[in-house]
């Protein structure tokens, strides 16, 4: 029964991962709310139109295959199968509800993007003489016209930021930079490394005139608030004396202690998510 209930809860993991992949795929399609602009505000969105620093196609694998990749070598050192698992899980996890929050919250807010006017007009001359939303007035592309109301919050600042910042705390964990390892700054530099490569594509996204500072700013935070949430999920806080393993693998119950000779009651290991915590006075 054991075995079946395991076997149960992987697949649900799974589906749950699939469906939420599904989700994410539709809400691409979907078309945002169509906020109106006023000619007053028109300097917002007239910067020039270019190509991305950090275009789609290198995004997702920058994404995906770099924190995968990381595991995987883990894997190939360690081979525990367990850990391998729980971190894939972790992190699909993390990426799943980072892409579908973002893009519900891109469809709610519709906030233009630097360069809609230019994607509005792209040849650069407008008539606005008897109108007062610019918005409807447009005589681009369709694609570029929907895609450029989708500016908030920054879809390549919170995906980068919720993969490599998940990548940042899984190796944290790892090496035990909060925990038994303090005082060695290698560890820490290694850690946060991964963010630095993040910061590096949200910040992109201002220079390339895909995004308002605002856009970049709060996806970073949603990212790396996605990503540490399904972290603590499948694995201790990192000051934990377990930090580098999966819950799954936690003790529950850590040695007896003795005092004066005394073996008082096992110690409950705080971060086990199956027993209680017992406090000692």
């Amino acid at each position: 029964m054991k075995w079946i209930e395991i076997h149960a809860t992987f697949w649900l993991e799974i589906l749950t991962r699939a469906f939420l992949s599904a989700i994410f795929v539709e809400l691409e399609h979907f078309s945002p709310f169509v906020r109106k602009i006023h000619i007053d505000e028109l300097w917002l969105y007239k910067n020039p139109r270019t190509p991305s620093y950090v275009p789609t196609n290198l995004l997702w694998p920058l994404v995906f295959l770099v924190p995968t990749s990381v595991m995987v070598i883990y894997f190939l050192i360690k081979r525990d199968k367990t850990e391998l698992c729980q971190s894939l899980l972790s992190l699909s996890l993390a990426l799943g509800l980072n892409g579908v929050i973002t893009d519900i919250i891109k469809i709610i807010v519709g906030r233009p993007r630097p360069d809609f006017f230019y994607r509005c007009f792209p040849d650069g001359v407008e008539d606005l003489s008897e109108i007062s939303d610019i918005g409807s007035a447009c005589t681009g592309e369709s694609q570029a016209i929907k895609d450029g109301r989708k500016s908030f919050p920054s879809g390549h600042s919170s995906f980068s930021f919720c993969s490599l910042g998940f990548l940042s705390l899984w190796i944290c964990g790892k090496l035990c930079v909060f925990g038994k390892r303090r005082g060695e700054g290698w560890r820490l530099v290694v850690s946060i490394t991964p963010l630095l490569g993040a910061l590096m594509v949200a910040l992109s996204r201002t220079s390339d005139y895909h995004h308002h500072w605002q856009d970049v700013l709060v996806g970073s935070l949603l990212g790396l608030l996605i990503a540490y949430l399904c972290y603590r999920q499948y694995y201790p806080r990192l000051t934990s004396p377990h930090c580098h393993l999966p819950y799954l693998k936690v003790p529950s119950v850590m040695q007896p202690r003795y005092v004066n000779g005394i073996n008082n009651l096992p110690l409950i290991d705080p971060e086990s998510p199956m027993e209680e915590q017992v406090k000692w006075m």
